[in-house]
């Protein structure tokens, strides 16, 4: 069979066949009267087993050492091309995630393109300071992508870079963000919940309230913590129970008063948040050092309730129990 109806055949152009012999990969099997390539079924098989390796991403020099060395085991070759395909694949998904990122931003002009993919550079940048000048500089009339922000926000470990992300997301305004950073919430990675929750806890709206309550379920005790702390801020009552918590076990039990204090709002809240806090101290099990914290978080609660409380906990067992109640009692006749 002669070159141009081996190429019909097979697919492969004449001049891809004449490269294949010049690589010694195909040996036209003899000539024609006229000096013409002659290709037999043999050297037309060995086209379609190269043409079928070619399209495993092998190159054509793996290609003549698989087919012309008879103790070549594919295993090891077959692993590098896993290797080098999910190399191609992480490469191509980044690009595509850029793409989408910058048409997500609706640029104006190709101006506005370069603009982003420097803002994109720099957050993937090594340098922390890079990274940080990159989310505390984004540009109002081109502002950063909030996918972008979000996945930088989860991932970065460094605390300042971290505050200047979570500045930027709350500064940037897209009603998406709460969205994005709750699927962090589903991470198996404690750190990365983490990030989430403290990301949430600075941007404004019902929605990033609703996916902080979500965390108060979380099974790692400083993302309750966290959780509960901006709940507080946010006059949320939810939070008052993993605030409670947090001062029986010495967590930011300073912040949580401070939280539970913001919360006593009105005469229902007070009693609820007072009755609390007395429970556990009254609890057999809550040990002396916790019913002194208890004990001192009800300084900043009004009403009956927590002004009973210190009356007889100034007579507690415990003298520095007792002394703390005393004081705050003193404290609360001179307001």
């Amino acid at each position: 069979m002669l070159i141009g109806e081996v190429s019909r055949r097979s697919g492969v152009s004449a001049r891809m066949l004449r490269h294949y012999e010049s690589l010694g990969l195909v040996r036209p099997s003899g000539r024609t009267g006229s000096g013409y390539r002659e290709y037999s079924g043999e050297d037309i098989r060995r086209i379609f087993h190269i043409e079928s390796l070619r399209s495993l991403g092998m190159s054509l020099r793996e290609i003549g050492r698989a087919l012309d060395d008879p103790g070549f085991k594919p295993s090891a070759l077959v692993t590098d091309l896993i290797r080098q395909a999910r190399e191609r694949i992480a490469a191509e998904t980044e690009l595509l995630t850029c793409l989408r990122r910058i048409d997500a931003a609706e640029p104006a002009g190709w101006e506005d393109v370069l603009q982003i993919v420097a803002l994109l550079q720099g957050l993937g940048a090594r340098s922390a300071g890079v990274r940080q000048r990159t989310a505390l500089s984004a540009a109002d009339e081109v502002p950063v992508p909030v996918e972008a922000l979000v996945e930088a926000a989860l991932s970065e470990t460094e605390p300042n870079v971290a505050g200047a992300l979570r500045w930027a997301l709350a500064r940037s305004g897209d009603e998406g963000g709460p969205a994005l950073l709750a699927k962090g919430l589903g991470s198996p990675v404690a750190a990365v919940r983490e990030r989430a929750v403290r990301s949430l806890a600075e941007m404004p709206g019902d929605e990033a309230t609703a996916w902080l309550r979500e965390a108060l379920a979380d099974p790692d005790v400083t993302i309750r913590g966290q959780a509960a702390l901006a709940l507080g801020t946010r006059g949320v009552f939810d939070a008052v129970p993993t605030l409670i918590d947090m001062i029986v076990e010495g967590r930011n039990d300073t912040d949580a008063a401070d939280a539970l204090s913001m919360l006593a709002i009105d005469a229902a809240t007070v009693e609820r948040i007072a009755a609390g806090l007395v429970d556990r101290i009254g609890h057999g099990s809550t040990e002396a050092p916790a019913r002194g914290r208890l004990t001192q978080a009800l300084a900043d609660i009004p009403g009956s309730t927590a002004s009973r409380a210190l009356v007889a906990l100034a007579h507690d067992e415990d003298r520095a129990v007792a002394l703390t109640a005393a004081y705050l009692l003193q404290l609360r006749d001179l307001r």
